[in-house]
């Protein structure tokens, strides 16, 4: 029996556990929407779930444990400034987790997490950015 047995372990320490949240955490906070497998979309989802109620309480301790859980502080900015007041009034419920086929190299099940009401132009806009700074500096 599965009794107490509440989460996957992806075949991977706790620290490298920990390690890929706060990492995927980050991408999806950048990005608003990342690929990934569905057992990992349906791992991440709690981890970011908190993050946000993190951000709608907004107090310098909540930003501090938010930052301790996340890599970079433009992250942490990110998360309070931007999706905090953006999800102010919903009760939960923030990312959602959409099936996308089956990857081709070996058959895993993948899915597309993000959040409910996300920006769509946040997708890729750092390396836009990264990109029309590179043509500038050739320029």
């Amino acid at each position: 029996m599965r009794h107490a047995r509440g989460y996957r372990r992806l075949n991977r320490t706790h620290e490298h556990r920990k390690a890929l949240w706060s990492n995927m955490a980050g991408s999806l906070i950048e990005h608003e929407q990342i690929k990934t497998t569905l057992p990992k979309a349906k791992e991440l989802r709690p981890v970011i779930e908190k993050m946000i109620t993190l951000a709608k309480r907004g107090d310098l301790h909540a930003r501090r444990q938010a930052a301790s859980k996340l890599k970079q502080d433009k992250y942490v900015a990110k998360l309070f400034d931007i999706l905090g007041p953006r999800y102010k009034d919903r009760q939960g419920g923030y990312v959602r987790v959409l099936k996308a086929g089956f990857r081709y190299g070996d058959m895993a099940p993948m899915a597309i997490i993000e959040f409910v009401d996300r920006d769509r132009d946040a997708k890729g806009a750092g390396d836009k950015a990264r990109l029309a700074e590179v043509e500038a500096a050739e320029d």
